[in-house]
C-alpha cells in the first residue's frame, strides 16, 4: 500500500465495548482495500515491503529518465490521480483489517498519504490525546498527551503537519520521531445584532418543528398560524430568559411531551451553598442547630468524631448561630473546603470544635436518594419477610442499567420474586434492556458432582416480578411499563403513566445559551395507535394517601409486595 487512495478507512464499533441503551461504544478504525495488489502489499513484513519500495522508486526513477531523454517531463503530474486507482469490488469484504490495536472512544483519525501511519484522537483516562500506531511496525504510541476534548483533524497537503481542532482552538502538529506542538492563534470581530439573531432562532425552531415533529399532521394543529401569533412578541423580547419562555409557549401549542426551550443561564462566580448531610429539628428553637438525623456516609461521619443525632452545631467558621438566623449564607463557596464546627452535646454539658469538609447541594442529593432506595429495600425486606427482592431504577441509561443488573443478579440473586421500582424516573432509552432481563425462562440447570450450581440462563431474572410506576414516569419511563406489560412479563402497580413515549431530538441552537427540544420518533403499539399521549393504566392503580406516606408507608410497595405473595399472574 503506497498509497492511501488505495483504500478507505473507517470507523466501527463492531468490537468495541458497548453501553446498555443505545448510549454509546468504543470504537476501532478499519481500512478497505480496493484492490488485491494493495492489500497484498500492506500484509507484506517490513523489510520485504521496503525492498518493493526501494524497486518501485527505481523504476520511476528510470521511467523519469527515459521521458527526459523524449522531451517528456512531468506527465505523472498532468495525469488525474483518481485515474490510478484500480478498484475491485469481487471479495472486497476479505479485503478488511483492524488498524487500531485496541477499542477506545475516539473522536477522529487519519492515514498519512503513504498508508503507513494512522494518526488517531482517543480517550482512554482524562481527555483525548493524539496517538499514532506505525502499521508496518504494528506499534502504537502516545504523540501527544493533550487531555483535551473530543475534535477533529486534518492534515497539510504534504502530510507533514496535522491541524486539530478542539476546545476553541487550533493546534499545528508537526509529524515526525519528536512531534512539535504550535497554538494557531487567530483574532476575528464581528457586531451581533441580538434582536435580529432572534427572529433567525425564532425561524429556524418553527422551521425545525414542522419538519421534523413525530406527526407529519403536527397534532392537527395549524403550525403556521401560530407562527404568525408568537412572532408578534419579537420586538418585545430582549433577553434570552423571555425568548426561551416564548419558544416554550409556541411549542407547547402542539401538545406533546419532549418540547419546549430553555435558557442556559451561568454564572460563575454565584452563590453555591454546601451542605452538611444532616437533617435538624425545625421544633429546635434555642442557638445553632440540633441534629436529628445524620445521613449515611455525610461529611459528618469521619473517624474520630463525636458528632452524634442530638448534638447542637453553635458555630459555623466561628459565626455563631443565632436563633432564626439563616445559617446556609455560612456554607456559600465552602464546598470540598475544610470548615470549622463548634459544638455542644446537651447530654453532658461537653463543647469541641471538629474539623470536616461540606458537600455539595449535588452530593447531598445523591446520599439522599441512596437513603430512599435503602428505606425502599426494608421495607420491602420487612413487609415480605426477606422473600422479595427489590432494585429501583433510576434512569433509562447504562449507569442505571449496570446497577439494576448488579443488584437483579447480586443482592437479590436467591430471592423468590422481585419489584422494579421505576418511580420518579425521567426517561433515557433502556426499555428493551431491562424487558429483556426480566422474561428470563429457565431450560437447564447446572450440577456439578450432583451439586445444584446455577442455571441457564445467568444473566436474567427467571422469577415472578412487579414493576411500580407513577404520574412521574416520563418518556422512556413509559416506554419500559408498556414493553413489560405487552411481552406479559407481570403486573404495574402504581397510577397511571402519561404517554410521553417518543424519542427527542434536543438541540443547542447558534447562542449556546439556548436550547429546544423536538419529539422526532413516535412508537406505535401493535394496534397502530402512537403511544404519545395514550396513558398508561397499571394492573392495580394504588393511591399514594398524603397523611399515610408521612408516617413512612408507601402504599403502592405495600400492594407491590401484596400482589407478589399471593401469585403474580
Amino acid at each position: 500500500m503506497d498509497d492511501e487512495r488505495q483504500c478507505n478507512h473507517l470507523v466501527s464499533d463492531r468490537e468495541g465495548m458497548r453501553s446498555h441503551g443505545s448510549w454509546g461504544s468504543q470504537d476501532d478504525v478499519y481500512a478497505y482495500f480496493l484492490n488485491q495488489e494493495s492489500w497484498d502489499k500492506f500484509r507484506l513484513p517490513k523489510e520485504e515491503y521496503e525492498l518493493i519500495k526501494e524497486k518501485e522508486k527505481k523504476e520511476k526513477e528510470k521511467e523519469k529518465k527515459k521521458n527526459e531523454q523524449k522531451g517528456l517531463f512531468d506527465e505523472d503530474e498532468k495525469k488525474d490521480p483518481i485515474d490510478d486507482i484500480k478498484i475491485e469490488l469481487g471479495n472486497l469484504e476479505d479485503r478488511k483489517v483492524k488498524l487500531t490495536i485496541n477499542s477506545s472512544s475516539l473522536a477522529d483519525a487519519l492515514l498519512t498519504p503513504d498508508g503507513e501511519n494512522l494518526y488517531y484522537l482517543s480517550k482512554f483516562e482524562d481527555g483525548y490525546d493524539l496517538w499514532v500506531h506505525k502499521l508496518k511496525e504494528k506499534e502504537t504510541k502516545m504523540v501527544l498527551n493533550l487531555k483535551g476534548g473530543a475534535g477533529a483533524l486534518q492534515m497539510d497537503k504534504e502530510g507533514k503537519h496535522l491541524f486539530l481542532f478542539s476546545d476553541e482552538k487550533i493546534i499545528k502538529i508537526k509529524i515526525g520521531e519528536k512531534p512539535e506542538k504550535k497554538d494557531v492563534s487567530f483574532k476575528a470581530e464581528f457586531n451581533l445584532n441580538k434582536a435580529v439573531e432572534r427572529e433567525y432562532m425564532f425561524e429556524h425552531v418553527w422551521r425545525q418543528a414542522k419538519k421534523k415533529f413525530y406527526d407529519p399532521n403536527l397534532h392537527g394543529v395549524d403550525w403556521d398560524y401560530y407562527k404568525s401569533e408568537y412572532i408578534k412578541f419579537l420586538p418585545c423580547i430582549n433577553n434570552n430568559f423571555d425568548f426561551a419562555e416564548m419558544l416554550s409557549e409556541m411549542l407547547g401549542e402542539l401538545n406533546a411531551s419532549h418540547t419546549g426551550s430553555g435558557y442556559r443561564f451561568s454564572d460563575k462566580n454565584g452563590d453555591k451553598t454546601a451542605k452538611l448531610g444532616a437533617f435538624f429539628d425545625p421544633e429546635y428553637s434555642g442557638k445553632g442547630v440540633r441534629i436529628v438525623e445524620i445521613i449515611d456516609k455525610s461529611p459528618l461521619v469521619q473517624e474520630g468524631s463525636k458528632i452524634e443525632v442530638g448534638t447542637i452545631i453553635e458555630k459555623i467558621d466561628n459565626v455563631a448561630i443565632e436563633p432564626d438566623m439563616n445559617y446556609y449564607e455560612l456554607l456559600n463557596h465552602k464546598a470540598g473546603k475544610n470548615t470549622l464546627l463548634s459544638l455542644y452535646d446537651p447530654n453532658t454539658g461537653e463543647r469541641w470544635d471538629e474539623t470536616m469538609k461540606p458537600i455539595s447541594i449535588g452530593d447531598e442529593s445523591q446520599l439522599l436518594y441512596q437513603r430512599w432506595v435503602k428505606k425502599m429495600r426494608a421495607l420491602t425486606d420487612s413487609l415480605s419477610d426477606g422473600k422479595i427482592g427489590y432494585v429501583h431504577v433510576r434512569g433509562m441509561n447504562s449507569t442505571s442499567f449496570r446497577e439494576f443488573y448488579s443488584e437483579v443478579l447480586g443482592r437479590n440473586w436467591d430471592k423468590e420474586a422481585l419489584i422494579v421500582d421505576t418511580r420518579f424516573n425521567g426517561g433515557g432509552w433502556l426499555h428493551d434492556d431491562l424487558a429483556t432481563m426480566l422474561s428470563g425462562k429457565k431450560y437447564v440447570d447446572f450440577y456439578p458432582r450432583g451439586n445444584h450450581y446455577g442455571h441457564e440462563p445467568q444473566n436474567k431474572w427467571i422469577k415472578p416480578s412487579v414493576v411500580l410506576i407513577s404520574e412521574s414516569n416520563y418518556s422512556d419511563a413509559h416506554g419500559f411499563p408498556f414493553a413489560y406489560k405487552a411481552l406479559n412479563i407481570g403486573d404495574c402497580v402504581g397510577m397511571p403513566v402519561p404517554g410521553t413515549m417518543t424519542a427527542v431530538w434536543w438541540e443547542t441552537l447558534q447562542d449556546e445559551t439556548l436550547y429546544f427540544g423536538i419529539p422526532q420518533i413516535g412508537t406505535k403499539d401493535l394496534a397502530g395507535d402512537y403511544l404519545e399521549n395514550k396513558q398508561l393504566e397499571p394492573d392495580y392503580k394504588i393511591r399514594q394517601d398524603y397523611d399515610i406516606v408521612i408516617q413512612g408507608r408507601d402504599q403502592q410497595l405495600e400492594k407491590a409486595v401484596e400482589v407478589l405473595l399471593n401469585g403474580n399472574k
